[in-house]
């Protein structure tokens, strides 16, 4: 594969514990690949979008495709590269998971609003998995892949450095671990890149935290930029 790969993950662990104890550090164990490489943040307490546009500065001058990832996400698929590559092929911006619409006050992919209702199943596109490993506590299918979205969780995220920066587009640091990835796919939209899931085979260890004073915090400072 002549492409260079790049994941990006901040982790709260050190890096020997990363290697070890978090679901992607075992994960990346288990592949030899030449052209894939860890950009990783161990001890980690700045906000992802800090994190995340430290390697959009780095990657000028040396492109690749960036994937940003959590640090409890198996990556259990044998193929992820090739279906990076793939995805990439017809999406400037790839998931796992998203909304195909974005509606008023939506606070995440899967939400109409801040009480968490569910929105309508067929916005929902793509899958993924729930637990500690392989096999997975659940495997939720929310709608068929490789289908253009407004919204993409941020578990994973990936795109050509390249886009990002050509098109001027990063993350806004006045968010931290919440809020950020909505942004982000606004900003994008706002910059004509066309985002889509992919089917790419992951364990999440987390189901998220909605209701959290972090995240009030960011619901409100996130309506505050955009209003809607």
């Amino acid at each position: 594969m002549s492409i260079a790969i790049k994941l990006v993950c901040a982790t709260r662990v050190n890096a020997e514990q990363f290697a070890t104890h978090t679901a992607l550090g075992r994960s990346l164990a288990l592949f030899q690949l030449p052209f894939a490489t860890l950009r990783l943040f161990p001890s980690n307490v700045d906000g992802l979008p800090q994190v995340y546009n430290r390697v959009l500065r780095e990657s000028v001058g040396n492109p690749a495709i960036l994937v940003f990832i959590h640090d409890d996400v198996h990556l259990v698929d044998f193929f992820w590269p090739q279906r990076l590559v793939d995805g990439l092929n017809k999406f400037d911006v790839i998931g796992l998971v998203g909304n195909r619409r974005r509606a008023t006050r939506q606070p995440g992919w899967m939400f109409v609003d801040d009480k968490q209702t569910p929105d309508a199943a067929e916005n929902f596109s793509g899958v993924v998995a729930h637990g500690g490993g392989w096999p997975p506590r659940t495997i939720n299918y929310y709608g068929p892949s490789c289908l253009e979205v407004k919204i993409i969780d941020g578990l994973m995220m990936a795109a050509h450095s390249e886009t990002l920066l050509s098109r001027g587009i990063d993350f806004d640091e006045r968010f931290d671990f919440d809020f950020y990835d909505l942004d982000f796919c606004r900003r994008a939209e706002e910059k004509g890149l066309r985002m889509g899931t992919w089917p790419i085979q992951v364990v999440h260890e987390s189901v998220g935290d909605f209701d959290s004073a972090r995240w009030r915090r960011g619901y409100e400072r996130y309506f505050d930029k955009w209003g809607s």
